[in-house]
């Protein structure tokens, strides 16, 4: 069993950056794949990025390469999404997610712990 909860939404003027924080409870933490979703008004849950649970490999949605960076301290069992060179489209509800299967990857259905989300708002 994994608990999430995300942090360190907030309201940032384009350009700027924000770092998201997810900290989790449960001993399968550092075993599981953590991942990083976002859904704004009136649009579908999507996958933004992910790491597997040794943090060997990370995966990058096409509209965020480059400017997100995901990250993991199991030690502290806490992932974490720096978010550089925000754009008014970044603003969403951003999600945390774990797969305790250790694989993680793009797809929401994979993962099997969710926060609540954080709202970032991205002002022009």
């Amino acid at each position: 069993q994994v608990q999430l909860e995300e942090s360190g939404g907030g309201l940032v003027q384009a350009g700027g950056s924000l770092r998201l924080s997810c900290a989790a409870s449960g001993r399968t933490f550092s075993s599981s794949a953590v991942g990083w979703f976002r859904q704004a008004p009136g649009k579908e849950r999507e996958f933004v990025a992910a790491r597997s649970w040794n943090g060997g490999t990370s995966y990058y949605a096409a509209s965020v390469k480059g400017r997100f960076t995901i990250s993991r301290e199991n030690a502290k069992n806490t992932a974490y999404l720096q978010m550089n060179s925000l754009k008014p489209e970044d603003t969403a509800v951003y999600y945390c997610a774990a797969d305790s299967s250790g694989a993680g990857g793009t797809a929401a259905i994979k993962y099997d712990y969710w926060g609540q989300g954080t709202q970032v708002t991205v002002s022009s």
